[in-house]
């Protein structure tokens, strides 16, 4: 029976690597490079999290999640916020509406575009701090309460959000407490010469290829449950686990540049996410367990939104992510990692 399902897993991981290279292929058609971005958005959906894309004007983000959402079989919906959006015009309202037969009024409920499979927010931090909480409940219960009841959003259910760092000028930066919610903070950077030499080609000659779909929201939910079955070494455990731990500042595993430079480090979540992200991309790259070497590469899109420089470091020029870079190289990938003592 165990061997059965090993073999089964098996197959799971063979098929997940083949969608994933005919996800890549289908998206080729009309992002060029952003290799690193799309690998980033997948791991957080296998790995059952939302993901913030944050990345100057004209760089493809929404063009990126439009056309995902074009090469799986999930319905899809997008929200440009706005600072006159209230939370209903996201989650929905109750509307009275009369019975034809009975003539009976009664209130009913009229879902908003949250409900969908993959919801794109566009520019999240261009909306008040209450609509911004609305978005709260359904991206970590994955449920709506209007009227006194609840309402189940669709599975699987993804949030995929935009912002732009540039322009702050009328514009709410999203809470810590929202900023959590996202497993993943993907930066999206300029493409290089000859990527935007070709965007520059295809865009003008209308050379734009049409996306196929790839895979369906059920295939999806087994790669979901199939990441939670990936294995993980003490080893592995034990390197995501220091490095969370050692962003903390005053704690006993904190290095010398934590304590001097970093304001607030990452919560419990921050390993969680580590962890999970590693396992989804494992699977991505037809692998059957999650290395050190997963959790270094989701680092820093898994811990630039949970840790934060104080005064100190920016007058140093220190971002997250040159802190994230310290902590990579302070934090040994090669020692033994054991359980710590209760």
């Amino acid at each position: 029976m165990t061997d059965a399902k090993n073999a089964d897993d098996v197959a799971e991981v063979q098929k997940c690597e083949r969608a994933y290279n005919r996800l890549r292929d289908e998206l080729s058609k009309v992002i060029v490079g952003q290799s690193d971005v799309i690998e980033q958005v997948l791991v957080s959906m296998f790995a059952k999290g939302h993901a913030l894309l944050e990345g100057v004007p004209g760089l493809a983000k929404t063009l990126l999640i439009s056309s995902l959402a074009k090469s799986l079989h999930l319905t899809f919906k997008r929200i440009q916020f706005t600072p006159d959006l209230m939370p209903s015009d996201v989650t929905g309202t109750e509307v009275i509406q009369e019975d034809p037969e009975t003539r009976q009024r009664g209130y009913r409920f009229l879902p908003g575009p949250i409900f969908a499979n993959m919801l794109l927010a566009d520019e999240i931090n261009r909306t008040p701090p209450k609509t911004q909480a609305a978005m709260l409940e359904a991206m970590q219960e994955r449920t709506v309460s209007a009227g006194g009841k609840m309402h189940q959003l669709p599975a699987p259910f993804f949030v995929l959000a935009t912002q732009n760092p540039l322009e702050q000028e009328g514009t709410y930066p999203l809470p810590e407490a929202q900023l959590d919610r996202f497993l993943l903070h993907i930066k999206v950077d300029y493409p290089s010469g000859a990527e935007e030499w070709e965007v520059a080609r295809r865009v003008t000659t209308g050379q734009m290829g049409e996306i196929t779909p790839v895979l369906t929201g059920d295939e999806i939910l087994q790669f979901q449950k199939l990441v939670t079955r990936v294995p993980v070494s003490d080893q592995v455990l034990g390197f995501a686990w220091a490095l969370v731990r050692a962003s903390r500042p005053g704690t006993k595993e904190a290095p010398d540049f934590v304590n001097r430079w970093v304001n607030w480090g990452a919560g419990p979540r921050g390993v969680l996410t580590l962890v999970s992200c590693a396992k989804a991309r494992a699977i991505l790259y037809g692998r059957y367990h999650a290395t050190v070497g997963d959790v270094q590469a989701v680092a820093k899109p898994a811990l630039r939104h949970r840790l934060a420089g104080n005064y100190a470091a920016q007058a140093n020029g220190l971002n997250s992510e040159k802190l994230i870079d310290m902590l990579l190289e302070a934090i040994p990938a090669d020692k033994k990692y054991e359980k710590p003592a209760a």
